[in-house]
């Protein structure tokens, strides 16, 4: 077992990304703990900034509308003090939020296997581009589509059927390699 880095000082918001199902809350919630820092959960905050759900904003107004108010949500969110944000697995895919995630984030995908991230999302009726078919074939379309731009993350950590907690401390590890090259490490005090 390797000794635990110092306690990381993220100098950017950790910008949590993937497809529903890959942990983006789950894993924010504990890494935000861990690194003592907010979270904040973009979903979450749509749905404030909306008055309704998600799936009810979806069916009234459409897709391309609920997209247009998450970017300036993602954007709102990336204007406040360094916190973790876990994103609805369509904001990273969006050109415009994608460019402020790299300028004023550092972006981290959750990557995960399809036979997971079904496992996963059938626990929860409350995912509206599940809705639009057999959800098997949406997520394979879905992987298809976004897992090329995912892949345009500062780091990737893979999501497996373990503890959430050794998932967190993946993403632990990683941000500290990438945090290495990109600038000096700094331990909090």
């Amino acid at each position: 077992m390797n000794p635990a880095p110092p306690l990381l000082v993220p100098p950017r918001t950790i910008v949590l990304v993937g497809l529903m199902g890959a942990g983006k809350s789950a894993i924010g919630r504990r890494l935000a703990q861990k690194l003592h820092l907010p979270f904040v959960d973009a979903d979450q905050e749509i749905e404030r900034a909306a008055g309704s759900t998600i799936e009810e904003f979806f069916a009234k107004h459409g897709e391309a509308a609920f997209r247009e108010g998450e970017r300036r949500v993602v954007a709102r969110l990336l204007d406040q003090p360094v916190h973790v944000l876990a994103t609805g697995g369509g904001a990273f895919i969006d050109e415009q939020t994608r460019a402020l995630v790299r300028q004023r984030g550092i972006s981290v995908w959750l990557r995960a296997e399809l036979a997971l991230l079904l496992d996963r999302v059938q626990r929860r009726s409350n995912r509206p581009l599940l809705k639009q078919g057999d959800p098997k074939q949406v997520l394979e379309q879905l992987m298809h589509k976004r897992y090329p731009v995912y892949a345009e993350a500062d780091v990737i950590v893979d999501s497996r059927d373990n503890p959430a907690e050794q998932t967190t401390q993946d993403v632990l590890e990683a941000l500290h390699r990438f945090l290495a090259k990109t600038q000096p490490i700094s331990a909090a005090s």
